[in-house]
This record gives structure tokens, C-alpha cells and sequence, in this order.
């Protein structure tokens, strides 16, 4: 009887095992390689490869920053910094960093996004979309496995509160 529970026990923890695996080896089969992985072990994505992770069934959580924006850098050195963050994070999402006023186009679900001059530093269209025409930074833009909004969350989150949204989608 031990040795059945013992069999059991080995082939749960084997199954469980290669589940975890499967998904991080199909980012890499999906040819899809981190845009940047933090010393801390936070691995971030490009956007224009959103199409092609859909298969992972994973949400996504888009940070929306500004290269001027304090509260995005504070977010940077201690939200995203957080063990626990990560690791959530990580198993959870793909995540994506995505600079607001980049003037570089982005396609994204087939469509290019351009850089819109207006303002004083511009904006992407696509963060135009995503944000609902409400710009501030830093902002969080979730969207589920079909790369369909959630919600958008606009402001500074310290890890707690980041740890409590991203819980309750």
C-alpha cells in the first residue's frame, strides 16, 4: 500500500513537473525569446510577439511607462523587484514593458500602431488604445489569453497592491 501511495505521489509530482515545463519550453519552440530578463529574474516580452505566444493561455499585463516618468522608475527598483511579484508574475503573465511615446510603429493583433505628435512628447497610438485615451503613467493594461482589455490600471503599486490586482482578475 506504501508503495502504491509512493507510485501515486512520484507521477503527480512527474505530471506537475513537466506542466511547468511545457509552457516555458513553448515560448521557446513558439520562437519567442525575452525582450529582457531583470538580474532578479523578471521576464519581460516585446508586444509584437503577443500574437504569437496566444497558445500559453496566459493573461497579459502590459506596463505602460514613459521614459521620464519617476513613479514608472520606483515601480522598476522596488514593485518589480519584489520575490513574490516575480515569481506570481512569471508563472502567471506575460508581461510587457511598453513605452508609451515610442515613435517606432508596433504591430500588434495585425494592425500598426504609429506615433501620433501631440503633446508635448507624443504618444503610440496602440497605448492611446489600450489606455482608453486616458494618459498617465505608470498604467498596467491587462489583457486575457485572446489579447482581448481587461481592464487598465492607472498609477504607482507597491508590490502588495500589484499582488492583490493581479489576484483577482
Amino acid at each position: 500500500m506504501k508503495s502504491l501511495i509512493l507510485i501515486i505521489l512520484s507521477l503527480i509530482m512527474l505530471s506537475m513537473y513537466s506542466a511547468c515545463n511545457i509552457s516555458e519550453a513553448s515560448a521557446n519552440d513558439l520562437g519567442v525569446k525575452a525582450y529582457q530578463t531583470t538580474p532578479e529574474g523578471l521576464t519581460w516580452y516585446a508586444i509584437e510577439d503577443l500574437d504569437k505566444m496566444k497558445n500559453l493561455n496566459k493573461r497579459v499585463m502590459i506596463d505602460m511607462y514613459t521614459t521620464w516618468c519617476g513613479w514608472c522608475k520606483v515601480m522598476d527598483r522596488k514593485t518589480f523587484t519584489d520575490p513574490e511579484v516575480i515569481e506570481y508574475l512569471n508563472k502567471n503573465f506575460v508581461i510587457v514593458k511598453f513605452n508609451a511615446e515610442q515613435r517606432e510603429s508596433v504591430t500588434f493583433k495585425g494592425e500598426t500602431y504609429e506615433w501620433l505628435n501631440t503633446g508635448r512628447k507624443g504618444v503610440n497610438k496602440l497605448a492611446l488604445k489600450l489606455m482608453n485615451g486616458r494618459m498617465g503613467y505608470p498604467t498596467m493594461v491587462y489583457l486575457d489569453s485572446n489579447l482581448n482589455p481587461i481592464k487598465s490600471s492607472p498609477g504607482y503599486k507597491t508590490p502588495e497592491q500589484l499582488l492583490g490586482e493581479l489576484q483577482v482578475l
